[in-house]
Formats: structure tokens, sequence, C-alpha cells
């Protein structure tokens, strides 16, 4: 018999003590202010229907039913020159009490002048111009018990300071603390066949997540050309794993993060209706050793698409590894290939749907995801995710079993 208050309880008071203290914060920051504040946000509704029985008998069969509550607070004032958000998140989960989780995505002051920026706070940074696989995007963590696509990410704390010259955008971040990764819970569904104990925690780091990490990230548009060159030095954000014990003698996986060193280069070509990306990667400090990576592709993109207005746009990336079967993620021997659909109706009707192939080992997996909005408050969204032929040797045998549908409606305010 599931009791509801176990998985929400404790998770309910970390965000009650979050908002208290966002609210609060704002509260003294903008006590000199008389603008109002900006109000939205969205709650929504998602229902995910697993198509197979679990690998582990654990894990919960069948399906599964959870509520997202995303609001934003956000105060401008001195003509928009400076500005405070606030965006907490919260998620409560009928099965899983590890994906029944708070985090602060955004809590951050930011200023601007002529030719430059500054921002801290917790904030959300993305680099990379690829579709299935972000290999240069290191500045935030990733929240994998959110969507198993890596695409959810948690607030990370940072000074960041933006300036623009005729040299190009030049963006320095410091970044005190560390966020560990997330990972679903031995009950939940798309984790390791061993669950990841994340209250043991390793770290290469003698102050662990104390450890102040820096960045530094220059990007230029040069015609058609976009370019970005940076550089990582601090805890890597893919954490290695090693065998151990829980303190109920139970076998699960520790995470381990290394310091690491990183230097990506993304670029992206833009000539009619074709677009290029290439994103490329070399790290050191990683268990397994020093090594390349690099994805990318071509866009090309239909508009008005059978003389009707709607746009169709077809995909196809490759990713490498150097490291081949001792790579910590799946994609490194291979093919994308998608399809990209947009309605541009008044609904913003789309859809993307594609197949990733790794040219190796045969293993194959599937999304779909398509959105309409209903009106101007209320978005249904479809996504569907399947895996096929999957190697033993890949790291996507762990959800193997875990195909789903997944049915999401937003109500935005």
């Amino acid at each position: 018999m599931l009791n509801p208050a176990v998985p929400v309880l404790q998770p309910l008071m970390n965000m009650i003590s979050i908002l208290h203290y966002g609210l609060f914060l704002l509260i003294v920051l903008l006590s000199n202010y008389t603008q109002a504040l900006d109000i939205s946000g969205s709650i929504s509704t998602e229902g995910r229907l697993f198509l197979n029985s679990p690998q582990n008998p654990n894990q919960h069969e069948g399906h599964n039913l959870s509520i997202a509550i995303e609001p934003e607070i956000v105060q401008e004032w001195d003509d928009g020159h400076q500005r405070i958000t606030f965006k907490p998140f919260y998620r409560w989960d009928l099965r899983d009490t590890k994906r029944t989780h708070t985090d602060i995505r955004e809590l951050f002051y930011m200023q601007y002048g002529d030719g430059w920026e500054i921002r801290f706070g917790l904030d959300k940074v993305f680099w990379g111009v690829t579709e299935a696989l972000h290999l240069v995007d290191i500045i935030n963590q990733t929240d994998m018990i959110e969507n198993p696509d890596g695409e959810d990410k948690l607030g990370q704390p940072m000074l960041k300071l933006a300036l623009e010259r005729d040299s190009g955008n030049w963006q320095l971040f410091i970044l005190p603390g560390f966020r560990e990764r997330t990972f679903p819970g031995r009950a939940g569904r798309l984790r390791t066949l061993l669950p990841v104990d994340t209250s043991q925690a390793q770290y290469a780091a003698a102050n662990g997540k104390q450890h102040v990490d820096f960045a530094l990230r220059w990007s230029k548009t040069i015609e058609e050309w976009d370019v970005g060159l940076a550089h990582f030095h601090g805890t890597g954000r893919d954490p290695s794993f090693r065998l151990g014990l829980n303190k109920n003698a139970q076998p699960v996986l520790i995470p381990y993060y290394e310091i690491i060193d990183q230097t990506s280069l993304d670029a992206q070509y833009s000539h009619g209706n074709w677009l290029w990306k290439f994103e490329s990667i070399y790290r050191t400090g990683q268990t397994g050793g020093n090594y390349f990576a690099t994805t990318g592709g071509f866009e090309r993109t239909w508009v008005g698409f059978r003389g009707h207005s709607d746009d169709l746009g077809i995909l196809a990336e490759l990713a490498w590894d150097q490291r081949g079967r001792r790579s910590t993620t799946p994609f490194n021997n291979d093919l994308f290939i998608g399809v990209r659909w947009t309605a541009n109706d008044t609904q913003s009707t789309e859809l993307l749907a594609g197949m990733i192939t790794d040219w190796k080992n045969g293993s194959k997996s599937i999304n779909l995801e398509a959105s309409r909005r209903l009106n101007n408050d209320w978005k249904i969204s479809i996504q569907a995710r399947g895996w096929f032929n999957i190697s033993k040797q890949d790291p996507l045998t762990n959800i193997d079993q875990d195909d789903y549908v997944e049915i999401e409606l937003t109500r935005y305010y």
C-alpha cells in the first residue's frame, strides 16, 4: 500500500524552506522599489505509461503520475538595467521518492550596461549547437530524474561577467559550490541496474563540493559563422562509478567526481535553408584517460513545405568518442537521423522525431516529441521513447526495458 506522505513530506518541507528563503531575499532586496513584481509560471501534470516489465523487481510496474510546479518571479528597475529573477521548482512523483524533489533553477541578480553584464546567484547557462548530443555544455549539472535526454539542468551558483567587444563576446565564470547529479531511486524506472547511492558520493577534490570551478568562453559571429571556444577547470559534471554497499549491505553504484579540464569548440554555419553544426571537446582528468569527442551534422529546412505555411526539416548528426567502449555515455559511435515539423499556426504545433543508431554494436533508440497549445493558457505535450537491439556492452542496457509514452498537460499563468 502506497503512503503518499512518505515521499512527499520531506521534499515539501524543503520546498517551503526554499520559498521562504527566496521570498525573504526578494523582499529585502526590493524593499526600496515600488514597481510590481512580474509573477508567472506553470503547473503541469505528467503521466507515463511504461510498456514493459522492469528489469529489476524493485522497480515499479506500469504507469506513473507526477505533478510539477515552476513559478517565476521577476523584478526589474533602472529601466531594465537591473533585475532579480527567482525560479523555484518542485515535482511530486507517485512511484519514485527520489523523483519527488525540489530545486532552485534560478535565483540571481543581473545588471548590464554598455557592452557588459554581470550576474550573481543561481543560474542556468547553455552552450552548444547540435541536436542529439550537447558535448560542450558543462556549466550546469544534469537533472537525470526529470528526463533521460539530459536536457533538464539544476541551477548552478555562479558569478558571471560578460563583455561585448569588437574581438567577440567574452564570458568569465566563477562557480563556487558543486551540484551533484540526481538519479532515480530504487523503485524508479530509467535507472541503472544497480541503484546509485548519492549519499556516498566521492570527490577527487580535497574540499569536495566546496571546490571552486572556473570557465572562460569566447564567441563571435563572423558573417555566416557562429563560433565558440571555451575552457572549463573544476569538478566534472559526469561522474564515474564505483561498486559499493549501502547501509543495508546491498550492492550499489557510488558516484565519483574527478577534477577535469575541458577545452571545447562549437561552430554553426548558416547558409540559406542549411544549418551545419559541429561540437568537439578535449578532456583531461576523467577516469580512463584523456580523450577527444566530437559530434556534428546538418539540418535542412524546407520553408513553406508543399506550398503550405508549415516547415519541414531533416536532421543528421554523427557522434564519436575516442574512448569507444570505455566511454561513460552511449554516444561513442552513433548516427542520429531525425525530422522536425513546425506548423507555424497559432497553436504552435510542432513535432520532432528521430533515431540514434550505434554503427558498431547495432543498438538503437527512438524518440518522438510533439506539442500543441490548446489555448493561451494550456499546452499538451507527448513524448515516446524506445530502445531496441541494445548490446550488453552499451550503457543503454540499463534502460532497455523502459520504453514509455508520456503525456503532459501544462497550465501557464
